[in-house]
């Protein structure tokens, strides 16, 4: 091998491991499974970006282009500030660690992420559906109780896939005189109880009473012989098993569908909106009420429902 190629391998090589180190910094930086993943997933995809466009350097330019590139591959805004997100630290921990130039890295910082115009509406379910749901485990096996306990706790709770995995047999306790799932650890590591219906408890009873389990996860695998093989589920397993019941059901289903249903089914009962919020896990309650698509109702306002009573004339009609 002539020297010069020799060079080029090792040139390559102290990329890689650059690459791969600042990665792991960037990773290092946040605390939820679902934006590392995210953020892991977006950062492969910009390296394999810049390797077939042959970009010329991690620039401000270069990030710019492959925004445009995204936005002409039809991605939703949301997916391109994901990565956009991504690109942005690892500029700064580029930056940090003296692989970029702080002026470069603030330049890469400074571009502008994708315009949302509108509000998802997502999926979700009628109340018929989600009880047509519920019943399609089979609860005579040990997979059908299992399923059954699973979707309860996503419909019953408001759940996020990554806090049912994570769920465990002491976490459920009674609270004022109802059962709950308490201390929950969140998105942003937030705190919060979750209030538990009746027969969600059933179901996780039931599926308990036939795993023998008294402690730790509440989930368990079962193999297709129906025999209960360990206890815990992945978040991936957990989203397989909810979009194969969404089959089913004939409808296009993942556990964040499940968990807006949640949501829409209890504003439409009345339930007063901070306590969706705090249901849910929200920072704020603008984010629940984007979450709802809620929207102002001046036939059934707010103030309608104060139950004031005052004497005296009309309000004068407004002038056209």
């Amino acid at each position: 091998m002539s020297q010069e190629a020799i060079r080029t391998a090792l040139v390559r090589a102290e990329k890689e491991e650059a690459w791969t180190r600042i990665k792991a910094l960037v990773l290092d930086s946040v605390t939820s499974p679902h934006s590392k993943r995210a953020y892991d997933q977006a950062l492969d995809a910009f390296e394999r970006w810049c390797a077939k466009a042959d970009a010329p350097g991690f620039t401000k330019a270069t990030v710019q282009t492959y925004r445009a590139a995204l936005e002409a591959a039809g991605l939703a805004a949301s997916s391109i500030n994901v990565r956009l997100s991504a690109i942005r630290k690892l500029a700064a921990e580029a930056a940090d660690n003296g692989l970029l130039a702080p002026e470069v890295a603030a330049a890469i910082t400074r571009v502008r992420g994708a315009k949302r115009h509108g509000i998802r509406a997502g999926n979700w379910l009628t109340v018929d559906q989600a009880e047509r749901l519920l019943d399609l485990p089979n609860v005579k096996t040990n997979k059908g109780k299992r399923d059954r306990a699973l979707l309860a706790l996503l419909v019953g709770c408001g759940l996020r896939r990554q806090e049912l995995a994570r769920l465990r047999i002491e976490d459920v306790q009674q609270r004022d005189g109802r059962w709950c799932i308490v201390d929950l650890a969140g998105k942003g590591n937030r705190i919060r109880t979750v209030p538990m219906p009746a027969w969600a408890k059933t179901a996780v009873d039931e599926w308990l009473a036939a795993t023998g389990f008294s402690a730790g996860l509440v989930l368990g695998a079962v193999n297709k012989g129906d025999r209960i093989t360990g206890q815990g589920m992945s978040a991936q397993s957990i989203y397989d098993v909810v979009e194969a019941y969404g089959d089913d059901l004939g409808a296009s289903l993942a556990p964040h569908d499940v968990r807006r249903t949640f949501a829409k089914l209890a504003h439409k009962g009345r339930a007063p909106l901070e306590q969706i919020q705090i249901a849910l896990g929200h920072a704020s309650i603008q984010t629940t009420e984007r979450y709802l698509g809620v929207e102002q109702d001046l036939t059934d306002a707010p103030c309608d429902h104060l139950g004031i009573h005052v004497r005296g004339g009309r309000a004068r009609e407004p002038s056209a």
